[in-house]
C-alpha cells in the first residue's frame, strides 16, 4: 500500500496559519511525523490565494525537504506553481492532479512527461459538469485521461487514479459506487495505481476513524493500492496489516505478527 501523507494541506486552518506565519517548526514537525510513520509521499498543498500560492508552495517544499527525505506530492491546480515546484523538488515527485479537462491535460502532461514523474488523475472533467453524476461519467472521464496520458508517453503505472470518493452520510450508495469503480479501474487498467481521499467517506459521521479504516480494508480488497491518508494513525496500520493477511498477501502471517509486536508502527 502506497501512503500519501495528507497532513500538510493549507485547507486546514492550522496549516494555513503556519504558512502565513512562516512557522517552519510546525511544518517540519508535521513532515517528520508522517515520514517516521512510513509515508511514501508527503502531499503539499499551500491552500493560499493564487497571487501568493507559488511563493508559499516553494517555501513549503524548502521547509519539508530540509526536514525529511520523503518525496513530495505537489498538490496544485496552477501550471505556474507546478513548473516552479518541479524545479525546486530534489526527488522525483508525485503530481496532484489532472482530470479530463483538456486544458489541464494539455498544460500538465508535458511537464509530467518531461520530469518522468507520476500523476494523480481525478475521475472528473472541470471543463464540463465538474463532479460526475454517476459512475458512467466517471468511467468516461478516466478513459479520456488514459487516452491522453498514453499519447503523451506516460506509462499506466505512473498514473494514480482517484475515483472520487464521496461522503456516505449524504449518499448511501457512495461506498458501493467507490468499490464498483475501484474494481473497474483494476480490471481496465491493470498497471495503474488506485488512490483517493479515503477519509472523505466518513465526512459528517461520528467515529470517523472507524468508518475510514473499514473503508480502507474493503477498498484494498476491491483493488486499491494507494491512499491519501494519515500515516500516523495506528488503527489504520492495524487494519492494513490485518487486511493484507486475510487477503493472502502475508506469508505465514509474518508481517502481521511482527507489526503487532512493534505496536503497529508502519515500516
Amino acid at each position: 500500500m502506497i501512503f500519501i501523507g495528507e497532513k500538510i494541506n493549507g485547507t486546514r486552518k492550522i496549516v494555513q496559519q503556519a504558512v502565513l506565519d512562516r512557522n517552519a517548526a510546525y511544518i517540519a514537525e508535521a513532515a517528520k511525523a508522517q515520514a517516521e510513520a512510513g509515508a511514501d509521499y508527503l502531499d503539499i498543498n499551500a491552500g493560499t490565494s493564487p497571487e501568493r500560492e507559488t511563493a508559499d508552495m516553494l517555501w513549503l517544499i524548502d521547509t519539508v525537504q530540509a526536514a525529511v527525505e520523503t518525496p513530495i506530492c505537489i498538490d496544485s491546480s496552477s501550471p505556474k506553481t507546478l513548473i516552479a515546484a518541479l524545479e525546486r523538488v530534489k526527488r522525483t515527485p508525485l503530481v496532484n492532479s489532472v482530470n479530463a479537462d483538456p486544458a489541464r491535460l494539455n498544460s500538465f502532461l508535458p511537464l509530467i512527461r518531461e520530469k518522468n514523474c507520476a500523476v494523480i488523475a481525478l475521475a472528473m472533467d472541470e471543463s464540463k459538469s465538474g463532479m460526475p453524476k454517476d459512475n458512467g461519467e466517471r468511467r468516461k472521464n478516466i478513459e479520456t485521461i488514459f487516452t491522453a496520458t498514453r499519447e503523451a508517453g506516460i506509462p499506466d503505472d505512473s498514473v494514480f487514479v482517484d475515483p472520487l470518493i464521496m461522503a456516505v452520510a449524504t449518499d448511501q450508495t457512495a461506498g458501493t459506487q467507490a468499490f464498483e469503480m475501484i474494481r473497474w479501474i483494476r480490471e481496465s487498467y491493470a498497471e495503474a495505481h488506485i488512490t483517493g481521499g479515503f477519509s472523505n467517506i466518513s465526512f459528517g459521521l461520528p467515529n470517523r476513524a472507524l468508518v475510514n479504516r473499514s473503508f480502507l480494508s474493503l477498498a484494498i480488497a476491491f483493488g486499491a493500492d494507494a491512499a491519501v491518508i494519515d500515516p500516523c494513525s495506528v488503527t489504520i496500520i492495524e487494519s492494513l496489516k490485518a487486511t493484507d493477511m486475510l487477503l493472502g498477501k502475508d506469508r505465514f502471517c509474518r508481517k502481521y505478527t511482527m507489526a503487532a509486536k512493534e505496536g503497529f508502527v508502519r515500516k
